[in-house]
């Protein structure tokens, strides 16, 4: 096997892995296991658990970077608001992992959280901040909103639609023919709020 298909192989087996059991959770043995390899290849591909680990992550939050593209488009601020929003929903349902990878960085972080989640995070955060603030300056929204606080909402609400799934799965339509509806309603309670 090349050396670019075990490295590959080791990170897909390790992928679902780390995402069920956390980085804590699964041994360097059972991660060989899984992959149908001698455990030195860990440690010849990868130095170790930990960089592995980094390895899935950084792929995982690759992704995030594609948010990147919604700043530099000449466009309504409010319609980078609806693209970020899109770009959301897609992640997840092509990253069915992310949430896990998320959620248990946010909970019990590895070293990994400061050099490949935090900063992954953070860059969406403030591209979201400066569209906002680019929207204020525009007179696009209205004042007095504190710009942090806003998009921290607006990502709180798409991602904890996600995070709770396992939950709601009997309550709400999840298939992604649905997707449309539901960024609409995204959109529309992000806008209008729910006052009549």
């Amino acid at each position: 096997m090349a050396d670019n298909n075990c490295r590959a192989q080791l990170i897909a087996t390790a992928t679902p892995l780390f995402a069920e059991k956390g980085f804590y959770g699964v041994s360097v043995r059972e991660l060989a296991k899984a992959a149908g390899m001698n455990l030195s290849m860990i440690s010849y591909y990868f130095g170790g658990k930990e960089a592995l680990y980094s390895a899935v992550l950084s792929e995982q939050f690759s992704i995030l970077d594609q948010v990147s593209e919604i700043k530099f488009k000449d466009i309504d601020p409010l319609r980078k608001f609806e693209l970020y929003i899109w770009a959301t929903v897609a992640r997840y349902r092509k990253n069915p992992y992310l949430l896990r990878f998320y959620t248990s960085e946010l909970t019990n972080p590895t070293p990994c959280f400061e050099t490949i989640v935090k900063p992954s995070i953070r860059g969406v955060l403030q591209i979201l901040h400066e569209t906002f603030v680019e929207g204020l300056d525009q007179e696009r929204f209205r004042e007095g909103l504190d710009p942090m606080d806003t998009i921290l909402a607006l990502a709180g609400m798409i991602n904890f639609y996600f995070i709770i799934e396992p939950v709601t799965d009997q309550l709400v339509d999840r298939s992604p023919d649905r997707d449309e509806k539901l960024i609409q309603h995204i959109m529309d309670i992000f806008t209008k709020g729910v006052l009549k």
